[in-house]
């Protein structure tokens, strides 16, 4: 597979109050770089870092002819469905001899499915008395206002279920919508499991994911009957890498990239009605504990 040299890959992070979140994001950027040392492969953050958004993309536009933004974001809630859009729509407006594109954010495909099931694999080789039939799983997502962003989720969670003997493949979120761990804790607790695998949906560490840890910490308090497995995030297998390869392979694909509201009223609307951005985006928001 080959990128031209004319061209800028543009990895768009999240971005972390925590600094270890933007260092980790920054060496997979590095370590993808070492994979296609040809490939021009550069780093921006959408909030709570150094570079954000514009100047990642100004930075990407020297030198180039084409820029290939690259959303680093599992779901496509309002940070990929319009924010990055609209930096992108400035930055041709900014560099207009520059060809600036969209590629796929990380998705909930099978690709991930297959880190979860792996994950999955682990946990319960961990645990005392690895019986699906009484141990419940906890797919834990970062959460979204965007029902199509949690229903990405759900998808892979039916699909462990299909792919597995457990009883129970529940979903929590930790921020804005329900149900919240604990809560799915005790439905399980009382429909007789009596162990619990906790799998954060994450791509490296954060804010959240130290919040997830004291939040086991407290249901092993709560339930102390109950063992408890807790996973961590995945954003350095090897697979992650593969996937980006293959995004970086579909750019030009008429599959490249499409969202459950893309023809929306919202998104047709927004070339011409500014009014119309503000409002989907604010029912769209990203839906993690930075935009609450």
């Amino acid at each position: 597979m080959t990128c031209p040299k004319s061209t800028t890959l543009l990895l768009a992070g999240h971005g972390s109050r925590n600094p270890e979140g933007n260092r980790e994001v920054g060496k997979f950027a590095a370590l993808w770089r070492e994979r296609h040392p040809d490939w021009r492969i550069e780093l921006c953050f959408i909030e709570y870092a150094e570079v954000l958004l514009d100047e990642g993309l100004d930075r990407a536009a020297r030198g180039a002819e084409r820029v290939v933004l690259i959303p680093f974001i599992l779901n496509a809630a309002g940070h990929v469905k319009m924010e990055l859009p609209a930096a992108l729509d400035a930055a041709r407006k900014r560099h207009p001899q520059v060809e600036f594109v969209m590629g796929r954010y990380v998705g909930m495909g099978y690709e991930i499915l297959a880190i979860l099931q792996n994950q999955l694999n682990r946990l319960m080789r961990s645990l005392d008395f690895p019986d699906p039939k009484t141990t419940g799983i906890i797919l834990l997502g970062r959460g979204s206002s965007d029902a199509s962003a949690n229903g990405e989720l759900a998808r892979v969670a039916r699909w462990l279920f299909e792919s597995n003997d457990h009883e129970l493949v529940d979903l929590a979120f930790t921020g804005i919508t329900w149900p919240r761990l604990e809560t799915v804790v005790q439905r399980q607790a009382k429909l007789g499991m009596t162990q619990i695998c906790v799998v954060p949906v994450y791509l490296f560490t954060g804010v959240l994911i130290d919040r997830i840890g004291a939040q086991v910490k407290r249901v092993e308090r709560q339930y102390p009957r109950i063992s408890f497995a807790l996973g961590t995030h995945f954003g350095f297998d090897s697979r992650v890498f593969d996937l980006f390869d293959s995004h970086v392979a579909a750019v030009d694909s008429r599959e490249n990239l499409q969202f459950e509201c893309d023809g929306c009223k919202y998104r047709e609307s927004v070339e011409g009605e500014e009014a119309a951005d503000s409002e989907h985006t604010a029912a769209n928001h990203c839906g993690d504990e930075h935009c609450e």
